[in-house]
């Protein structure tokens, strides 16, 4: 390999030595009211509506400015946010929330169901990248009154689902701001309007986004910060700079160089942590385009796992403390459908070889079989890693990869609406529930243009149909059940390859306050947090 192995062992070791330990937790203190807090956005967006754009790139500002049906509390469990009750009936086709009432918009105008019936049948269910296949069998939002809102399933939905779903998938929008007008294009979706504890007051697109405190914030006497500065800095040396000098307290979702993190957990005057991203565990991807002939022959996809020494890279470039080996489209983490003992593909460059063989991919001149593009996601230093890795990997069996770099926005417009790429690589998000925001990769039928949606060219009714009866079971046991037939499927059928489990790093200046106290604390609404002087 052309790697640098010990300088990646250095980096691994001096991370697991300066990471502080999840555990860890600040004293209780009083709040102190006031301050900025500046963040590092390290790829802007083309929105920052997370009603329309499930990402957390999208939530680490929207979730400041709009909010959730639901939210997650300090042990994960669904919390009143928008909603403050619900319940369903036994056949799981009716879902009825009680809406918090005197909640206003940031224009003054008051929230009511209608918000919700509008955002769930025209966002949710037509464009929200993962809510249109949660959403598939909703068929209505009744609104009896301002502060009811009955949901109508055409097939059962588990509630217990729809409530894991809801914190990352259940941002509601104003609908007198949308309706009557193009909801793709509205100028709100990069200048929100919310409920949330802090309202949009600029976005200079490549420096910044402001917002500051909503004085009429529902919950009594917060936010305490008075404004929120997300700088956008896309190289990452400089935002370590910016770290070190106070310019900006908090890098989310391991936006750092690993050297960088490492050297930052050892001073006293920040936290590096795993604490907070337990509720977004990712894994790596590695994504295939069906429409290259090629790469549809099953046998030269697994000839392409078979290639990678997974283990090798874990250990010597991102350290078995904060990664581990991916088995599938569901973590080892979700403890309530994880099942181990599916299909795998290790590492046998001889078995990768033979395949690529059968497949009558002959070696030609200078042992090239054929040229593939890789597209990687420009999210973060592991996946620049990785994209060299595989491309190293590939040409030990014969297989030319070109490396197609690209910003956030045409990463995006690449892979997931000109369909213009043969591999990607970037990371999954897992939501608490395989419906939330997984099997969406795998099932046919995602708009186009969906980003983290099945745009590969491929159907399989198969899965499509274990897919669908899971999402519809409402016992439990049955339910987990069918998420094993999913990934034994999946793995099978290795639409796409899921190798590595990871935990996002967090870096951020203790000033901060009530930090990192919820499993989704950057993607959260930071209500609570404070800078201490």
């Amino acid at each position: 390999m052309d790697f640098s192995r010990r300088a990646a062992m250095l980096t691994s070791a001096a991370i697991a030595a300066s990471v502080n330990a999840p555990e860890l937790a600040l004293a209780q203190e009083t709040p102190r009211r006031g301050g900025t807090m500046t963040v590092h956005f390290a790829t802007e967006q083309r929105i920052l509506n997370p009603s329309l754009q499930a990402s957390t790139g999208v939530y680490i500002v929207g979730g400041k400015i709009q909010e959730p049906l639901v939210d997650l509390d300090a042990q994960g469990r669904p919390a009143p946010c928008l909603a403050t009750a619900w319940e369903s009936t036994p056949d799981g086709r009716t879902i009825t929330f009680r809406l918090r009432q005197g909640v206003t918009w940031h224009d003054g105008r008051p929230f009511t169901s209608a918000d919700v019936q509008f955002t769930a049948m025209e966002m949710w269910k037509k464009i929200l990248n993962y809510g249109t296949a949660l959403q598939l069998f909703l068929e209505a939002v009744e609104t009896p009154d301002a502060h009811t809102a009955v949901f109508r399933y055409a097939q059962p939905m588990p509630l217990n689902l729809l409530l894991r779903a809801l914190p990352d998938l259940g941002y509601i929008s104003p609908k007198h701001i949308y309706e009557g007008t193009d909801i793709r294009q509205n100028p709100a979706n990069t200048a929100p309007i919310g409920t949330g504890p802090f309202r949009f007051v600029q976005y200079e697109r490549g420096q910044f986004i402001i917002a500051e405190r909503n004085p009429n914030y529902w919950r009594e006497n917060q936010p305490y910060l008075d404004r929120i500065v997300w700088r956008v800095i896309t190289d990452r040396s400089a935002a370590a700079a910016q770290m070190e000098a106070g310019q900006i307290l908090y890098s989310p979702f391991s936006a750092l160089a690993l050297a960088d993190l490492a050297r930052l957990g050892r001073d006293p005057r920040f936290e590096v942590t795993t604490r907070g991203n337990e509720g977004n565990p990712r894994t790596n991807t590695l994504e295939f385009n069906f429409r290259n002939p090629i790469l549809a022959d099953i046998r030269v996809r697994r000839a392409i796992a078979h290639a990678m020494n997974i283990p090798f890279f874990i250990e010597n470039f991102l350290s078995p403390n904060f990664a581990k080996l991916g088995t599938g489209p569901i973590p080892s983490v979700s403890t309530d459908f994880y099942t181990p003992g599916m299909p795998q593909y290790g590492f046998d460059r001889a078995a990768a070889n033979r395949l690529l063989d059968e497949a009558g991919h002959r070696r030609g001149a200078g042992g090239v079989r054929f040229t593939l593009r890789l597209n990687p996601a420009p999210w973060g230093e592991d996946i620049a890693l990785f994209t060299t890795f595989i491309q190293q990997s590939l040409q030990e069996v014969g297989i030319r990869v070109e490396v197609v770099r690209l910003d956030a926005a045409g990463f995006l417009r690449t892979v997931y609406n000109d369909w213009n790429f043969d591999l990607a690589t970037g990371w999954h998000q897992y939501r608490n529930d395989p419906a939330v925001s997984t099997t969406v990769w795998y099932r046919s039928g995602s708009p186009r243009g969906a980003p983290w949606t099945n745009q590969w060219g491929v159907t399989d009714p198969e899965l499509d149909a274990i897919i669908d009866s899971a999402a519809t079971e409402l016992d439990p046991a049955r339910r987990k059940a069918r998420y094993a037939d999913f990934v034994r499927r999946a793995n099978t059928e290795l639409m796409l390859w899921m190798p590595i489990e990871q935990l996002f790093m967090t870096c951020i200046n203790r000033r901060c306050r009530n930090h990192s106290n919820t499993p989704r604390w950057g993607s959260s609404s930071w209500h609570d947090l404070w800078l201490a002087s």
